[in-house]
């Protein structure tokens, strides 16, 4: 397989998995990885996790998008937590670790694009998510109200007054009230209902750090 046949077939993908190569260049497996393995010695390709690559940008003709590199790294996942809130504006800081949920074993990926961490929850539990355009990029994103929900049930310990305003919640107008109890109740678990108690109680008393 010569480099500039691949960038050709696979240029224009911001990343691609092994399977992927195979198909397209109709390499042997092998042939594949050795060659694979090769052009990232040479540091024409980078290596994302275990049979998965992009290009270096001298070689790749659209860019990488890290919060749709989260949803491709491992699945079935989600970006939720501290990410997704982030992303929505209910937390004033950006947070640098993209943090998902999966139905499978905990993982977590480092590589120049960012770190990627994937935490386990029950599969009744993996709901309330949907696809937004994130910097031109199809992302699969909790909503508001399970990416909140996710980060009570996955925290370990009571949610209670104190521990809710020093996370310093704002644009909580976000938030919809009536599908964040319903998600709660599916979800079925004390803690997580007597959070979203908590939370919703600072809300409406408009405590500083929670912003209506």
């Amino acid at each position: 397989m010569r480099l500039d046949t691949a960038v050709e077939l696979l240029g224009a993908m911001p990343f691609f998995d092994l399977a992927t190569v195979v198909q397209l260049t109709e390499e042997s497996h092998s042939g594949a990885v050795n060659q694979l393995h090769r052009w990232s010695r040479a540091g024409k390709l980078v290596p994302l996790r275990r049979g998965m690559y992009t290009f270096v940008d001298r070689y790749r003709r659209v860019p990488v998008s890290p919060a749709a590199l989260a949803n491709a790294l491992y699945t079935p996942s989600y970006i939720s937590g501290l990410w997704a809130l982030g992303s929505l504006g209910l937390i004033p800081e950006g947070v640098s670790a993209y943090t998902s949920v999966t139905t499978r074993t905990p993982r977590r990926f480092d590589n120049p694009f960012g770190a990627f961490r994937y935490t386990a929850i029950k599969r009744s539990f993996f709901f309330g998510y949907r696809t937004v355009s994130i910097a031109g990029a199809e992302v699969v994103l909790a909503t508001a109200e399970k990416a909140l929900l996710d980060l009570f049930h996955l925290s370990s310990g009571e949610w209670d007054r104190p521990r809710m305003i020093e996370m310093r919640f704002q644009q909580t107008g976000v938030v919809d009230r009536r599908r964040l109890q319903a998600y709660a109740r599916r979800m079925g678990k004390p803690r997580i209902l007597r959070a979203v108690r908590v939370w919703s109680e600072c809300c409406d008393a408009g405590e500083d750090g929670v912003d209506l």
